[in-house]
Parts: C-alpha cells; sequence; structure tokens
C-alpha cells in the first residue's frame, strides 16, 4: 500500500484542539498548515501508528507549532506523539528562541566597503611575507639548495605554454579581428586601409597580446594553481611536507612560477603573430589591401623595441599570475568553499594586478620615449 502523504486530523473538543498527524511527511511535499488557535487553551498531539517522518518535515512542523503555543501561552501535551519524536521536540523548545527581529545579513554599503579595505590592508603583510619566502626559495635555487622537483617542473611547463595555445590562438586571433576592423573603419574615410597593418602589428605585438595573454593565464592557469595548493591544503599534504622538513615554496610554488615566467614570453609573441594574421585576413579580404603591401608596411611599423616592450610586459604579466595563484592557494582554509573562494579570489587578484601593472608601466614607458 502507497505512504500516505502529510496530513493532520483537527478534533475540536471544547477548548481543546486535539491535532493527530498522519501520513508520510517529507520536504518534497506541501506540508499542512498551522492550524488556527484563537479561542484554544491545549493543543493535544497524537499520532497515528503509520506515521513517518524521514527527513524531519514533521518535527519542524511541530516546532513551529509549539513556538506558536508558547507564545500566545497555550498548553502543549505531546504525550500522544511516538517517544522518539516526542523527546526530539522537548529538546529543541529547550534552546529557546532568539529575541527580537532575525540578524539583517544586508550591511552597508560603506560598512562594507570598509570592511573590504580592511581585508586588503591585512593582504599587505602576508604579502609581502610570500614575496619575501619566494625570494629565499630562489636563492636557494641558485645554488642549488632547494628541494626542486624537476618532474613537476617539465609538466607544469607543457601544461602552462602548448596546452594553453588553443584558447590563446583563439582569442588572439578575434582580437586581431576586431582591432583590424575598428582601424579600417576610421582608416577608409582617408583611403589610409594600408595603415591597418601598423595598428594591428604596434597594438597586438607590444599591449594587446601581452594584455590578452595575462588574462587567459589568470582564468586558466592562476585559478588552477590556487585550486591545486588549496586542495592540498585542505587535505593537509603541504603540513605533511613540513613534517617532512621540505619546503613548500621549493616543492610548490618555484615550479609554477618559473614555468609561467619561461612560457609567457613565448605565448606573447605568439599572441602578436595569430593577431596580426587576423589582421591581413580581414584587410585582404574585407578592405582590398594586397597581401605583400600589409606584409612590407607590418614589418616597417614593427621594431625590436616593441616587440621587446611586449615580451616584458608578459612576463610581468605572467608573474604577477603565478603570485597571486599561489598566494591564495597557500592562505586557503581547511573546507571545500575555502577552495573556492580562494580560486575566485586568485583569478580576481591577478586581474586587478595585471590591469594596474598595465597603466604603470604603459605610462612609464611613454614618459621614457620607448
Amino acid at each position: 500500500m502507497p505512504n500516505q502523504s502529510a496530513r493532520i486530523d483537527l478534533q475540536p473538543d471544547v477548548d481543546t484542539l486535539v491535532l493527530r498527524c498522519a501520513g508520510t511527511w517529507h520536504w518534497q511535499q506541501t506540508l499542512p498548515a498551522q492550524p488556527g488557535l484563537a479561542g484554544c487553551k491545549q493543543v493535544r498531539l497524537l499520532a497515528e501508528e503509520a506515521l513517518e517522518d524521514n527527513e524531519g518535515a514533521l518535527l519542524a512542523w511541530l516546532l513551529h507549532l509549539a513556538r506558536n503555543c508558547q507564545a500566545q501561552q497555550i498548553a502543549l501535551d505531546a504525550d500522544g506523539l511516538p517517544a522518539g519524536l516526542g523527546r526530539l521536540l522537548a529538546l529543541a523548545l529547550a534552546v529557546p528562541a532568539r529575541p527580537g527581529k532575525p540578524e539583517d545579513n544586508t550591511s552597508h554599503f560603506i560598512q562594507r566597503l570598509g570592511e573590504t579595505a580592511l581585508r586588503l590592508w591585512a593582504d599587505l603583510p602576508q604579502a609581502a611575507h610570500f614575496i619575501g619566502e619566494v625570494s629565499q626559495g630562489l636563492g636557494r635555487l641558485l645554488r642549488g639548495r632547494a628541494n626542486f622537483r624537476w618532474r613537476d617542473f617539465l609538466w607544469l611547463l607543457e601544461d602552462c605554454g602548448p596546452r594553453a595555445l588553443p584558447i590563446a590562438s583563439l582569442i588572439s586571433f578575434l582580437v586581431g579581428t576586431i582591432l583590424a576592423y575598428m582601424g579600417a573603419v576610421q582608416l577608409a574615410q582617408f583611403g589610409a586601409q594600408i595603415y591597418i597593418a601598423d595598428l594591428v602589428a604596434i597594438g597586438m605585438v607590444r599591449e594587446v597580446g601581452a594584455l590578452m595573454t595575462g588574462v587567459i593565464l589568470a582564468g586558466r592557469t592562476g585559478a588552477a594553481f590556487a585550486a591545486q595548493i588549496g586542495t592540498m591544503q585542505v587535505n593537509e599534504e603541504i603540513d605533511a611536507l613540513r613534517t617532512l622538513g621540505l619546503s613548500p615554496i621549493d616543492v610548490l610554488v618555484l615550479p609554477r612560477l618559473l614555468a609561467l615566467l619561461l612560457m609567457v614570453p613565448l605565448l606573447t609573441l605568439y599572441a602578436g603573430v595569430v593577431g596580426i594574421g587576423a589582421g591581413m585576413l580581414v584587410a585582404t579580404t574585407v578592405f582590398g589591401v594586397g597581401a605583400r603591401e600589409y606584409f612590407n608596411e607590418t614589418m616597417l611599423a614593427l621594431s625590436w623595441t616593441h616587440i621587446l616592450i611586449g615580451m616584458l610586459k608578459g612576463t610581468v604579466y605572467g608573474a604577477l599570475v603565478a603570485f597571486a595563484g599561489c598566494l591564495r592557494g597557500m592562505q586557503c582554509g581547511r573546507s571545500a568553499q575555502a577552495v573556492g573562494e580562494a580560486t575566485t579570489s586568485a583569478v580576481v587578484t591577478s586581474i586587478l594586478l595585471i590591469t594596474v601593472s598595465a597603466s604603470i608601466l604603459t605610462i612609464m614607458f611613454q614618459r621614457m620615449g620607448i
């Protein structure tokens, strides 16, 4: 016989309200409404033999009823309930409800802004300490005393470089296409479509290629670093490394930092080439610029200064991504939620640092005349 749905049978008796609980109670169904208690002096609870409370739905319903009875000073007789359910209800009632209005979790904007500023200020000493530990680890590596695992380093080189080529190719191609179209719309008014080559070449090689590579690595590699180290923190593997006398900086941070430092300049250069190819495709197929003319104009526009500046910026962005990802991973808490928060924080921190450093480097190079 199938289980009957939860129900409450009301049996008014002078000034006593008798409630008979029946059926199978669970949260997937619509629970019975709370009965009106006006004019009652006592509420008596009874239960049928086939009563089932699989998920605590009946207990929660009864607790709500008991709170209403207490608020209206109505006596509650729960002797007719099963012994286990009656004890749970008594235990729940033993904890008094919090007086007053429920706590409001919505903070004022200025308060939230202040809390964010305090968290950022508290992060500065931790970040400085982490930079110091990484610097000491690099010193140990140069002296040959670091616990550096070359097998992990080679795997990270592959992960940060060749495995990032598909997404880097797609983004760089689309960005190069956008630059070409944006420039061509303006240059076509003066019949200067040939200078699409200058715009795309300098923009991709010097600025946009490095910036997009940094953002891609922030979302792809920086998040992975934070998740990997954070998971090791949760599983107490980092504590195990320290117990064995191994430095987590040497084993976990240095391979990731050096892998990004080596791969990001090459990815930046590759992104610039793909963007130039996309610009050439747009200029030759849509705006009637010859492929040879476009190539020659690109060679005239580019210089080693542009190429080196773009690779330098890419290297800085890569170092910032590795720093943010490893730092947030090492700061991760001991729960699954903390791993997610560390991963999100790593991406946000990386993009913020990339944006700030891009602005500073661009202004600095312009002031220097290069």
